[in-house]
């Protein structure tokens, strides 16, 4: 799964091949070589050698003000108090990724100021050897009170939340009241010689575009750093495109009133990109997500409250839970394995814009946290089956114990080792599952098939029955399902001559204690496979091609119903 595994078996394949053929020792040394460099590159370097020096932990998913762009308007489910992560567990993570090569780390939410352990956090984070920043997000809103004793705590940065300032339009954009006192946490910051001030602007067009220049003028005698950022598409902020405002048109807006507003030199690493009005003591940031991304130089991950790691911002999928990992006794090498298995997964870039607006990505408020409530039913189904039948994808081993994902798995037991589910106590209930699937088969195998010309005879009636057969037999090849007495079985096969596909449906029913989710997905692999075998002799290489495999539907049982919409 990972280079390093890969180079291990390359290089335990090389060394049999020695003994065996004597091959010469400078293969293998060129393998250990190879070897050793991947494991000085650390855990936190990713496939395109982007190196992660920086990690933001949210403290909470809690939050004492309800912006429109961050949470939808009926609010989010939170995480149960036990879920989130305890002060010991942050700082034990913070540890072992300073370890690694984390220097800065950035506080964020929800709101962190609403976690009342948050002074002795910055304080304990900042014993860490070789960390060399500390800092916050913050919407400002008890800033006032807080942060004297932040700074004292070793607090070296701070971002603040504002995105107008007119009075009555952060009313209606966060849903409450308090912008006078975010606006003295900033005099506040400024006073206690933070400098930069950074202060965080989402610009939407129709709601605050027209005090764009209001902002640049912010920054004309006090060392404040305005970082106007683009409308992103988070689940439930209704982003629509024409709301953002992009970099180049919010520079045209700048440029009207300051001709000479010019770029400033940036690090590498940055997400903003610098520009400032000649004469004015602070600056302007863009950061420019949608318009023009910095996937090339990321450096970032995310824990999430719930002990998630998110390798991108943008990544609804692959976050793995470290938060399970330590409650279940990990050792520090299976954590680092971890690690290194979701940041080796971080791709290339992000989606792009429209892309991004079409995938499940969580409120902004619980990035890495639950769904909102009315999709809770149909993911929580949908999760529940993966973990239940597959617990081990993904798994990640040392190389002699097995350590799993670390999550609330069933069919494990508390080992760690597969274990049958007791479904005992379960009352009865009518079962039924729907699955489909696709066979690519190209022009000179849907003409065979059609003209019932195969070789090896009927295809559609073989794989029929092959499906049925393989749905009643489901036990006997998936090893941890159960037995069930099926009542119904069909398989459904459709040649479509124009796309060269045959589309497979299988349908299967029970009344029974669990559910036949897997008889009605191993009936549609089966007959699959059965049409693949049957027609692998006529195909030209790469011509045929198995896909689509899922569960459409499911009724009965004490998870409810779920449809998959393709609409």
């Amino acid at each position: 799964m990972f280079r390093r595994c890969n180079l291990v078996r390359q290089l335990r394949g090389a060394s049999t091949e020695a003994a065996a053929v004597a091959e010469t020792p400078s293969r293998l040394q060129r393998l250990r070589a190879k070897l050793h460099d991947d494991e000085q590159q650390g855990i936190l370097t990713d496939t395109f050698g982007r190196k992660h020096t920086y990690l933001r932990i949210s403290l909470t998913e809690r939050c004492n003000l309800r912006c429109t762009y961050c949470m939808p308007a009926e609010g989010v489910k939170l995480t149960k108090k036990e879920g989130i992560l305890k002060t010991e567990e942050i700082i034990q993570i913070a540890d072992l990724f300073v370890k690694e090569g984390v220097r800065k780390i950035r506080l964020t939410g929800g709101e962190p100021t609403v976690r009342k352990d948050v002074i002795d956090i910055v304080g304990q984070l900042k014993q860490l050897r070789d960390l060399e920043q500390v800092a916050i997000t913050t919407n400002g809103l008890t800033l006032t009170r807080q942060l004297p004793a932040l700074q004292r705590a070793g607090l070296d940065a701070l971002n603040i939340s504002l995105d107008t300032f007119k009075e009555e339009r952060f009313e209606l954009f966060t849903r409450r009241k308090g912008w006078a006192r975010v606006v003295a946490s900033i005099d506040l910051a400024v006073q206690l010689g933070y400098n930069p001030v950074k202060v965080n602007c989402v610009i939407m067009r129709g709601r605050n575009d027209d005090e764009i220049i209001d902002f640049i003028n912010f920054t004309r005698d006090r060392p404040i750093d305005v970082r106007f950022i683009e409308y992103m598409p988070f689940q439930g902020n209704e982003w629509k495109e024409n709301k953002m405002v992009p970099f180049d048109e919010m520079k045209t807006i700048i440029r009207e009133k300051y001709p000479d507003f010019r770029a400033l030199p940036n690090q590498p690493n940055d997400t903003s990109k610098a520009y400032h009005v000649p004469g004015f003591v602070g600056q302007v940031g863009f950061i420019t997500s949608m318009s023009q991304h910095f996937c090339d130089s990321c450096n970032r991950l995310r824990i999430t409250a719930d002990g998630n790691l998110k390798v991108c911002l943008f990544e609804g999928k692959g976050e793995v839970s470290l938060r399970d990992a330590l409650r279940n006794g990990a050792s520090e090498d299976a954590l680092k394995d971890l690690i290194r298995g979701a940041v080796s997964r971080k791709k290339k870039q992000h989606a792009g814009m429209f892309n991004l607006t079409q995938m499940e990505n969580r409120p902004m408020i619980l990035i890495g946290a639950n769904r909102k409530k009315k999709l809770s039913c149909k993911m929580s189904n949908i999760m529940s089956m993966r973990y239940k039948y597959f617990p081990y994808i993904p798994t990640y081993f040392k190389s002699n114990s097995s350590i799993r994902m670390y999550s609330s798995l069933s069919h494990i037991d508390e080992t760690g080792k597969a274990s049958m589910v007791d479904v005992g106590w379960k009352n009865d209930s009518k079962r039924v599952a729907t699955a489909k699937g696709f066979v690519k088969i190209g022009p000179i195998i849907s003409n065979l098939i059609a003209e019932n010309n195969v070789k090896k005879g009927d295809v559609l009636s073989v794989a029929q029955l092959a499906g049925i057969m393989a749905a009643k037999r489901t036990s006997d090849l998936i090893p941890l399902c159960h037995p069930l007495s099926l009542s119904y079985v069909n398989v459904r096969l459709r040649l479509n001559e124009e796309s060269h596909e045959v589309e497979i449906t299988s349908e299967v029913r029970c009344t029974g204690k669990t559910g036949v989710e897997m008889e009605a997905l191993t009936a549609v692999s089966i007959a699959a496979l059965t049409i693949y075998d049957m027609c692998k002799y006529a195909a030209n290489p790469g011509t045929m091609q198995i896909y689509g495999i899922e569960l459409v539907s499911k009724t009965g049982g004490t998870k409810g119903d779920f449809v998959i919409d393709k609409a």
